[in-house]
C-alpha cells in the first residue's frame, strides 16, 4: 500500500497551497489527495474526522453556542500543461491555484492552528464539484449524513478574489424543438426548414433584456442565453428538426416554479422542454452571525457583491443553513490555462478568518 503524500500543515500558507495543487486531483481522481489530507487533520487532536468516499469532515466540539461550516472543494477541472506550480511576482501559478485549492489551504491551515476558536468549527474538503450536479461530494453528504453539515452559518471557499460574494443565482436549461420537412436543398421549396424556423426565437433572446434584481440589498443581474443548436441531416438536405438549449440564470428570490413560468410567458407559445433546475440561494445579510463575518471582514477592505453564477451555497440554504462565497483567487481564471491567485489574497484571506474565528484575539 502506498502512503499518502505528508502535508505540513504547520507550513506557510501559500507553500501549503502550493503542495496541494501539485498533487493533481481531476474530478474522480481525488483519493490520493483527500488520503493526504485525511492523514495531516488525523494529527489534530481537537478536530473529530469523519469521512464518506473522497469528502472528509472535521469538525470542533468544544461546545460553543454557535456552529460555522467552512468548506471548499478538492478536485479540479483537467490539467493542461500547467503543474506544477510556480511562483512569478507575487502570484502562484497552475492548476487549482484559484479554483479552489488556494482557499482549500486557508482552511487546512486554520483547522489545524484554531484549537479554541470563539465558534465550533465545521471544516468540509468534499470530492467531484467539477462534475455533474448529482456527483457532487457535498450534496452526497447532505444526503447520507446531514448531522455531519449542522450549523447555523456557513463560508464556501468559492474565489472571489478576497471578496464577500452573498448568495448565487439560480440556474435552469430548457430545449424548444422545431419540426419540419425534409427535401433535397437543391429543391428546398419542397421542404420546410427546422433550422429557419427557429429565426423567431433566436430574435427573442437577442431582443431580451435582463432583469436585475434587488435581494436582501444586493442586485443580482439575470441572464439568458442560447448555448446549444443542433440540428441537419447532411450538406445536401433541409432538416426536418433544430434543437436550441437554453440557459436562464434567475434571481435567488425566484423559486424554479416561478422561472420556468417566466420562461413560458417570453417564449409563447412554444413548448419548453425542461433538462435542469437548481434554485439559487439568498445571500442572508441580515442574520446575525452573517451580518458578524461580513463586519469583520470588510473592517479589513473587502466588499460585498452577488453572486451571478451557481454555487454549492445554494446546497447549504436547502439546509436552511445561511451561506456566502470567500476566498482567493480572480473567478475570471477559474479553469483557465493561465490560472493564478495572488498570495497576497492568501494571506488576506486566512488573516481575516482567523481573526473572524478568534473575534480578533
Amino acid at each position: 500500500m502506498v502512503s499518502p503524500p505528508v502535508l505540513d500543515l504547520s507550513d506557510d500558507v501559500v507553500r501549503l497551497a502550493a503542495a496541494l495543487c501539485d498533487l493533481p486531483s481531476v474530478s474522480g481522481s481525488e483519493t490520493a489527495l483527500a488520503d493526504a489530507i485525511e492523514e495531516a487533520l488525523a494529527g489534530c487532536g481537537h478536530l473529530t474526522l469523519d469521512r464518506d468516499g473522497d469528502a472528509l469532515v472535521a469538525r470542533t466540539t468544544l461546545g460553543r453556542g454557535r456552529r460555522v461550516v467552512i468548506a471548499g472543494h478538492i478536485d479540479t477541472v483537467p490539467v493542461k500543461e500547467n503543474l506544477p506550480t510556480r511562483l512569478v511576482g507575487g502570484e502562484l501559478w497552475g492548476r487549482g491555484t484559484v479554483d479552489m485549492k488556494s482557499g482549500v489551504a486557508v482552511m487546512l491551515h486554520l483547522a489545524a492552528r484554531l484549537t479554541e476558536p470563539a465558534w465550533d468549527v465545521t471544516w468540509v474538503f468534499y470530492d467531484h464539484e467539477e462534475v455533474d450536479y448529482t456527483k457532487n461530494g457535498l450534496g452526497r453528504v447532505a444526503r447520507k449524513h446531514p448531522k455531519w453539515l449542522k450549523g447555523d452559518f456557513a463560508i464556501l471557499m468559492e474565489p472571489t478574489a478576497a471578496q464577500i460574494e452573498g448568495g448565487c443565482n439560480g440556474t435552469m436549461l430548457v430545449e424548444i424543438g422545431m419540426g419540419g420537412i425534409t427535401a433535397h436543398s437543391a429543391r428546398a421549396w419542397r421542404g420546410l426548414n427546422a433550422i429557419h424556423s427557429m429565426a423567431e426565437i433566436l430574435t427573442t433572446l437577442r431582443d431580451y433584456r435582463a432583469r436585475e434584481v434587488e435581494v436582501d440589498g444586493l442586485v443580482y443581474l439575470e441572464s439568458l442565453s442560447a448555448v446549444g443548436i443542433h440540428g441537419g441531416i447532411a450538406t445536401n438536405m433541409v432538416p426536418d428538426l433544430c434543437t436550441l438549449t437554453i440557459n436562464y440564470r434567475f434571481a435567488p428570490s425566484t423559486s424554479v416554479e416561478e422561472a420556468l413560468e417566466h420562461l413560458e410567458e417570453v417564449f409563447s407559445p412554444y413548448i419548453l422542454d425542461l433538462k435542469d433546475a437548481v434554485a439559487g440561494a439568498r445571500p442572508g445579510l441580515d442574520d446575525p452571525l452573517v451580518a458578524e463575518f461580513v463586519a469583520a471582514v470588510t473592517a479589513s477592505g473587502a466588499e460585498v457583491g452577488p453572486k451571478y453564477g451557481w454555487t454549492d451555497v445554494a446546497r447549504f440554504s436547502e439546509l436552511g443553513i445561511p451561506a456566502v462565497n470567500y476566498g482567493p483567487g480572480d473567478p475570471m481564471l477559474a479553469h483557465a490555462d493561465d490560472e493564478r491567485c495572488p498570495t497576497s489574497q492568501i494571506h488576506a484571506c486566512a488573516d481575516a478568518l482567523a481573526n473572524w474565528l478568534t473575534k480578533g484575539e
